[in-house]
């Protein structure tokens, strides 16, 4: 792991080439999986003020689900993540008329309905963010689904780290993503010298 300001990045965020591929997976990962996504408190008071834009785009189940559970709940680990529908899918996932899964509070900031975009731990996604002491642990998460997006990111030369630029950014700011990629060339210069050796 590297020590960035006051984080604990895995080696794997630098090293690892990722690349979403909507058209192998079909957003697979708004569906998959045993709990909602992580959220705040910040974060869910963002979604209730943009409640009334997405609520009447979500399914039936959806709106059911929202109504009788709410926004979040807590998952078996403690933490807060949003609530999901036969506890599977998002309540916020939508599918398009190819079956691909897609974000409708996303899909809303994009249309420029909304200024808030989505929660953060879906747009970091592959990295999540763990406690490692008092540390932030900024940490690579491999899962089968994302297979594709590991073989197009490998194809086209995208590390991790830069897949993610944007969230990172707003996650924890521009000085320290500029010191992950100054930290990222120098290990890579590094471990070039060594295979020359």
């Amino acid at each position: 792991m590297f020590v960035i300001q006051d984080t604990l990045v895995s080696l794997d965020v630098l090293e690892k080439d990722f690349s979403c591929d909507l058209a192998a997976c079909c957003g697979k990962c708004c569906v998959e999986g045993d709990a909602g996504a992580p959220v705040s408190e910040d974060e869910l008071r963002e979604i209730e003020n943009i409640l009334p834009i997405v609520e009447p785009l979500m399914t039936r189940k959806a709106r059911k689900t929202l109504k009788e559970n709410g926004l979040s709940y807590f998952d078996p680990s403690g933490e807060q993540v949003l609530s999901i529908v036969d506890g599977a899918e998002c309540v916020f996932m939508q599918r398009d008329s190819r079956r691909w899964c897609y974000c409708l509070i996303e899909q809303a900031y994009e249309q420029g309905r909304t200024t808030w975009r989505k929660p953060l731990s879906c747009a970091l996604y592959p990295v999540r963010l763990t406690r490692v002491g008092d540390r932030v642990g900024v940490e690579y998460h491999r899962w089968d689904i994302c297979y594709p997006a590991r073989l197009l990111g490998k194809k086209n030369h995208i590390p991790l780290y830069r897949f993610l630029k944007e969230p990172l950014i707003r996650r924890f700011g521009q000085e320290w993503y500029d010191e992950l990629e100054l930290t990222a060339k120098e290990w890579e210069n590094q471990c070039k010298r060594k295979s020359s050796l």
